[in-house]
């Protein structure tokens, strides 16, 4: 099963101390430092390159670092369809001007932007055959308000590129054969 494979530093973590917590420590420390360092990033840039949908990708990156759905293409290219997707919808629904959902309260605008953003970006992903469930929350971010000027979303695509160019190595480095790109179906 993709994902399900052991190797290097996870693999022997798994061997002394049982699947479930070897498992555990290796996606504790490994996310631990991932977001350690997309953070320092975002405090050194000065940018919200670390926000929360990041958070899920971080633990695919760990916890099923051989799947499909946690390789970089998916998670690059996953990332930006949502945030493109978000913006669109702003557009659509004529919000680009508004304020997020946590000042002007839920309106049937920005109630239709969440859901066409979400159901926009889930249809794209499977055309592409590049599925990342976390997307689903990029997408909101942007939909909803929370981060909508094209510098913000620069900033969103910035996060996703940062941990994703530290998640690699680390797998990498710990003994795990995570593809470059993508993983082959």
């Amino acid at each position: 099963m993709p994902g399900g494979e052991h190797h290097g530093l996870r693999a022997r973590l798994v061997e002394r101390f049982g699947g479930r917590v070897g498992e555990a420590i290796y996606a504790f420390f490994a996310c631990g430092l991932a977001l350690a360092i997309s953070g320092l990033a975002a405090y050194l840039a000065k940018q919200p390159l670390l926000f929360p949908s990041l958070g899920p990708t971080a633990l695919l990156f760990f916890e099923r670092p051989m799947a499909a759905t946690s390789s970089p293409r998916n998670a690059l290219i996953g990332h930006a369809v949502a945030i493109l997707a978000g913006f669109l919808s702003l557009g659509l629904f004529g919000l680009l001007d508004n304020p997020s959902i946590l000042v002007e309260d839920a309106t049937p605008a920005r109630i239709g932007a969440g859901a066409f953003s979400v159901a926009l970006t889930g249809a794209v992903l499977l055309l592409l055959s590049a599925s990342h469930p976390p997307t689903g929350a990029t997408t909101l971010i942007v939909s909803l308000g929370f981060l909508q000027t094209p510098s913000e979303m620069a900033a969103l695509m910035a996060g996703v590129v940062v941990l994703t160019a530290v998640g690699w190595p680390i797998n990498r480095a710990a003994g795990v054969p995570v593809p470059a790109w993508g993983v082959k179906q």
